[in-house]
């Protein structure tokens, strides 16, 4: 039987549907406040019967039309709770399924700040930052409903989603949905009261934050990013012209949408009037049967979940070119050339989540394609320059000790002269969540200070070195760990590998390689004692890096693990290799 949306998620039926929000009154006639729900409204607008939402995995999806009525029905629930007032913290914890798609624009809608959560957290975690957000609700998927404290206080809602889209009469979230569309339609019986959207007022205050996301909290407590509506507006549009997304663009929800708000995608997409293609979580056979039959066209994520596409027993050559945007580390000449021989052509783009997620995109010059694959691949592996909707991304000097420089001087654009990556503009946060001292330390002489080391190229390209934390000293030479990590995995055998510092008797610390191998380094291993193992790849990729980098910086020491510790968003935790030699 053909899916039938509920009544919450149906426009109005025998009159136009009004999808213009009001604008407040205060506004002259050549101003409107941005605000990335104006994208959804329009792609109602203009293309009401464009699917919108797709999800095979519970057999339901939407159309924009269908979409924008559902998103209503949220934002009037919102509105609905007892006490609910502008700026409202929403907490959402949830896999890629269609509730953090509605979240992020009901929420907004409802005047609230969409607040998502890292559902791989621990339940200490979640209970700090709803404890910090201050949430006034909580919208959770029922795979992870047990992560939400028993403890929160009484005025917080809590709505447990089945992700069912109307199909289970026990699904509370529908019931939510159902309890706005009742205001809704009391509503339009009030004598001389606003149609449909015209029900809600825009928000008049561009620059007011519309999300709060949290930092993974690599280098202590959580930290929450405000992120404003116009600076989402604006990120939107630069992902969505980066990535060349259009009207016929399918976009797979590989990428976690807690993550930086998608990187805007949730926006992004829907500003092109594309199809969002959500996946619950990261399944390769069902990534692959969306690659070939879902006629997806675009996606993203780390280079983890690179090597797990291109490596699964379902991979094929696809018909039609997929960009993916790839974020945390760049591809590798390895995952490139295995990527490209499957059509994925990779985006490499840089960004955090203090900026939006990519605020920086490496553009791949036509000339290219006669390199070979390693020269390649170098070049693709520079951050380069920042996105269209971004101010420049500079790279500054630093003191001799390694702390900022009194006076923002940049550094010579040799490829050589190593400085701090700073930026800002409309896609730098506001700031930190009741953090005053961290966003004044983040942003002194007026510039977000990433703690990016890096170098800027002749053509005007910023390339990272690594995080300052991550440096290397040996001897008085300073090593970066990033550019080690480059060499090493250009070497067949190593499909991923993280080199941290490691304390040494004599240079005071020195570089130690944890390799995870390629299949072809597993079969060159094979059958050795662990010693012999470790000896013959020791010298193999001592020798390789040799003819790279100067002796100082070569790995004394390596070790072969079956998985590198990361983050939900694929970058690897150093500080949990670090604290492996810190206990011995």
């Amino acid at each position: 039987m053909q899916y039938q949306p509920p009544v919450s998620s149906r426009p109005p039926a025998g009159r136009p549907f009004e999808l213009r929000a009001r604008v407040p009154d205060s506004f002259a006639h050549n101003v409107t406040p941005l605000t990335p729900v104006h994208f959804l409204l329009r792609a109602a607008l203009v293309r009401p019967d464009k699917l919108a939402v797709v999800h095979p995995e519970q057999h339901y999806q939407f159309t924009y039309a269908e979409w924008a009525a559902r998103v209503l029905s949220l934002a009037l629930a919102l509105q609905s709770l007892p006490g609910w007032g502008q700026g409202e913290r929403v907490a959402v914890i949830s896999p890629n399924v269609p509730l953090i798609a509605d979240a992020h624009y009901g929420v907004l809608a409802a005047g609230g700040i969409i607040t998502p959560l890292n559902y791989r957290n621990t339940p200490a975690e979640i209970e700090y930052i709803l404890q910090h957000a201050g949430v006034r609700a909580v919208l959770v998927d029922h795979q992870v409903a047990h992560l939400v404290p028993k403890s929160l206080p009484a005025y917080v809602t809590v709505v447990v989603s089945k992700d069912s889209g109307g199909q289970d009469p026990e699904d509370a979230y529908e019931a939510f949905l159902m309890r706005g569309y009742e205001r809704w339609q009391a509503l339009q019986r009030v004598p001389g009261a606003p149609r449909d959207w015209g029900l809600l007022e825009q928000a008049a205050d561009e620059l007011a934050t519309c999300a709060l996301c949290y930092t993974s909290g690599t280098t202590g407590r959580p930290k929450g990013v405000e992120t404003t509506f116009r600076g989402s507006y604006l990120a939107a549009l630069g992902n969505a012209i980066e990535s060349e997304l259009n009207g016929d663009s399918v976009y797979l929800w590989v990428l976690p949408m807690f993550h930086c708000c998608g990187w805007t995608f949730p926006w992004a997409v829907t500003a092109t009037m594309g199809t969002h293609h959500m996946l619950r979580q990261v399944d390769y056979d069902k990534i692959w049967d969306a690659l070939v039959n879902g006629g997806v066209t675009h996606y993203s994520g780390a280079p983890t979940v690179q090597l797990g596409v291109v490596n699964s027993d379902k991979a094929q050559r696809l018909p039609r070119a997929v960009k993916v945007s790839v974020a945390a580390s760049a591809p590798t000449a390895h995952l490139l050339g295995k990527m490209e021989g499957l059509h994925l052509l990779p985006v490499h783009v840089y960004g955090l989540t203090e900026t939006y997620g990519p605020s920086n995109r490496r553009l791949c010059e036509p000339t290219w394609r006669a390199l070979d694959l390693d020269t390649r691949s170098r070049l693709q592996a520079r951050q380069g320059h920042a996105m269209v909707t971004s101010d420049e991304t500079r790279v500054v000097r630093r003191t001799e000790d390694g702390a900022p420089s009194a006076v923002l001087e940049d550094v010579r654009r040799d490829g050589k002269d190593v400085g701090e990556i700073i930026m800002r503009g409309n896609l730098v946060m506001k700031g930190y969540y009741r953090d005053p001292a961290a966003t004044a330390e983040a942003t002194r002489g007026g510039w977000f200070h990433t703690g990016d080391l890096a170098v800027r190229h002749p053509g005007g390209e910023v390339q990272i070195l690594d995080r300052g934390k991550d440096i290397i000293i040996s001897g008085g030479e300073n090593i970066s760990s990033v550019m080690v990590e480059q060499e090493l995995a250009s070497h067949p055998w190593v499909a991923e590998t993280a080199v941290i510092a490691r304390p040494h008797p004599k240079w005071s610390e020195a570089a130690h390689a944890f390799v995870l191998l390629s299949r072809q380094g597993q079969d060159a291993l094979h059958g050795l004692g662990a010693d012999e193992a470790e000896k013959k790849l020791t010298a193999t990729l001592q020798e390789h890096c040799r003819k790279y980098m100067s002796g100082f910086a070569v790995p004394k020491w390596f070790a072969v693990v079956d998985e590198l510790p990361k983050t939900s968003t694929g970058k690897i935790q150093k500080r949990t290799l670090r604290d492996r030699f810190a206990k011995l």
